[in-house]
């Protein structure tokens, strides 16, 4: 079994523990090493939930239509981490932030990600 990068598995800690912001941070560097879209859409799923602590409906909608758009060219699952859950997560939240202008923060919670450390393949980018 291949391990997790480091970088990953600080980020899922503090995503797990709803550190959003520090989990954020947790994969910058990396991803400015790598360029990693997949790490940038971590990284922008995980602010969408720092503007859902502050009730930011536009920041949310944007910042997961912006995790989308990293995610998108992924397979379903990438680095251990169900990536078609993780899209189907974006998705759903979008929509109920839009038809719910008000009221929409109690509708939608960060969920734990699923993440299956058994489906890392071995040749992923992100492992090099």
């Amino acid at each position: 079994m291949t391990p997790l990068p480091d970088p990953l598995r600080r980020f899922l800690d503090l995503y797990h523990d709803a550190e959003f912001w520090e989990s954020h941070e947790a994969l910058e560097d990396a991803w400015r090493e790598t360029g990693s879209d997949f790490y940038q859409g971590l990284i922008l799923y995980a602010s969408a939930w720092v503007h859902w602590e502050r009730e930011n409906a536009h920041g949310v909608r944007a910042q997961l239509g912006k995790a989308l758009n990293r995610l998108e060219d992924y397979p379903d699952r990438y680095l251990g981490v169900d990536v078609a859950d993780l899209r189907s997560r974006c998705e759903a939240t979008r929509r109920i932030v839009a038809a719910h202008p008000e009221g929409w923060s109690a509708l939608v919670r960060p969920e734990p990600l699923a993440v299956d450390p058994e489906a890392v393949a071995g040749d992923e980018p992100e492992l090099g």
